[in-house]
């Protein structure tokens, strides 16, 4: 059922985007710099393109400037993650160490750390 949904989801994106593509056919110039400044510095670069390949690098561009913001301002529940991560493994190491130490668990905490038997 969800295959199906998702099929049908991509279809009509599909759909979308090639009436999308066929309405913006025109050809637009894009230029590096304002025509009067690239004249005065003597540099005038630019390219000739559709509409729709604008459009759809300008999408584009704008989800992979999202991704990278957001996993930048992630990174530090990232770094609290990966930190606390290591101190519990430090230590459960530590309890499992203790264990090994005593011939058995006779201190209270000790018992009710102890990992039940499978």
């Amino acid at each position: 059922m969800m295959r199906a949904l998702r099929l049908l989801f991509l279809g009509l994106l599909a759909i979308v985007l090639i009436a999308l593509a066929l309405a913006n056919r025109d050809i637009v110039t894009l230029r590096m710099l304002p025509a009067e400044a690239g004249s005065f510095l003597g540099y005038s670069w630019s390219v000739q393109l559709p509409q729709f390949l604008v459009i759809f690098a300008g999408v584009i561009l704008g989800l992979l400037i999202g991704f990278v913001w957001e996993w930048i301002r992630e990174a530090r529940l990232r770094r609290t993650a990966s930190r606390a991560t290591r101190k519990a493994n430090k230590l459960e190491a530590e309890v499992k160490s203790l264990r090994h130490e005593k011939d058995g668990p006779k201190d209270d905490v000790l018992a009710l750390l102890e990992t039940p038997a499978r």
